[in-house]
């Protein structure tokens, strides 16, 4: 690909008090503008999305009525992916020189309200609990555990390297370090998952500035390159989030699919990644993600996480921001969140939480219901 990331800008993620997720999204624009040093008037192209925040080119009466194209995506957990993906191939086409990318989102506390007409179920879907997505994730897990030999106790491993990573990061919702003991001695909740296993719907907005990318180090001398970008939907047998049945005949997730697109678009083996931020809606997640993505093989999990090679100092350092267990899940945001947090491991510009490694390539990867998948590859 020939994009080029010249902009990124982040506003805390957490529980609004004395501002609004507007107010927020609009400021995490302006963060993005200020990065790449440029107005919002040289914008010329812009997309966006928010779940429940509201229609992202309505944040116009607030930054200015250019008449820019702006276009609205909801894709669930990808719609950042999707968002980024629309601007890309803006850019590629020639249809756009400067485009704005806009992920926003505010969610009440509690699980996610789901209506599973909505998605093409029964009412005995949720009758029955499994629209109560940590339910599903929990049985997820616990098979996946199983079929692959892992202990449970890298459930904890995971949450208490995100919620060391979060206290690092002043982005964060949830800044306070916790040891695998206190999250063993949280509430069991969805077994195998305990409170701290568990992400909270939030608020958030994150914002990216692209361009083409021979033009970028007109903006900035340390511009980061979209290397491909894939979004994916699932296939017969891919065992996901709101779909209601597990055949005797397996199928990939459609987070195979993703990272196996973006691999092969970019030329990139997945050994290569240096870095990634992968899905964590749970603790569990992140394991299972580990593998799909093609980062480790199936079962190699143990000997990952007891190395220490996820750690920030280690090999392979995944989800350095404290991913969604720290940062909370606002839908529309933690897509880019991801990316921004590349975007600034790649610069080295991420302070108390950088990578100890050059990093040289990074990855990002988002999952969501009802069984999509989202992947993005970058490299300075």
């Amino acid at each position: 690909m020939s994009v080029a990331i010249i902009g990124a800008g982040c506003t805390p993620f957490g529980r609004y008090h004395g501002t609004t997720v507007r107010a927020e999204a609009v400021r995490a624009v302006r963060l993005a503008l200020g990065d790449a040093g440029i107005a919002w008037s040289d914008i010329d192209y812009a997309v966006g999305g928010s779940l429940s925040g509201g229609s992202a080119d309505s944040l116009v009466s607030e930054l200015g009525l250019t008449g820019v194209p702006f276009i609205n995506v909801l894709n669930g957990c990808a719609t950042g992916s999707s968002s980024l993906l629309s601007a890309v191939h803006a850019i590629e086409s020639g249809a756009a020189r400067r485009a704005l990318v806009l992920g926003f989102d505010s969610h009440p506390r509690g699980a996610f309200t789901i209506s599973t007409g909505q998605m093409g179920l029964g009412r005995w879907y949720g009758t029955t609990g499994m629209a109560v997505t940590a339910q599903f994730f929990a049985l997820k897990i616990q098979r996946y555990l199983h079929e692959h030999d892992l202990p449970p106790r890298l459930l904890s491993a995971v949450a208490a390297k995100a919620f060391h990573n979060g206290s690092l990061n002043p982005n964060a919702w949830r800044r306070k370090a916790l040891t695998a003991a206190d999250i063993e001695n949280s509430a069991m909740l969805v077994d195998p998952l305990r409170q701290f296993m568990l992400c909270s719907p939030g608020d958030g907005a994150t914002a990216l500035v692209l361009c083409a990318a021979e033009t970028a180090k007109r903006y900035r001398p340390d511009p980061v390159y979209i290397r491909a970008v894939a979004v994916r939907t699932r296939r017969p047998g891919s065992f996901e989030v709101l779909s209601p049945s597990l055949s005797i005949r397996p199928g990939h997730s459609p987070t195979v699919d993703a990272a196996a697109a973006v691999f092969e678009q970019a030329g990139i083996a997945p050994a290569e990644v240096g870095l990634a931020q992968v899905q964590d809606t749970d603790a569990g997640a992140e394991i299972i993600h580990l593998a799909e993505t093609g980062l480790c093989a199936h079962g190699e999990q143990t000997e990952l996480i007891d190395s220490g090679a996820t750690a920030l100092d280690g090999r392979l350092p995944i989800n350095t921001d404290g991913g969604c267990l720290a940062n909370g899940e606002p839908i529309g945001a933690s897509g880019l969140r991801q990316i921004h947090e590349n975007v600034l491991q790649l610069r080295g510009t991420a302070g108390a939480h950088q990578v100890a490694r050059d990093p040289g390539v990074a990855l990002s990867h988002v999952y969501g219901a009802p069984g999509l998948s989202g992947c993005t590859l970058l490299t300075r």
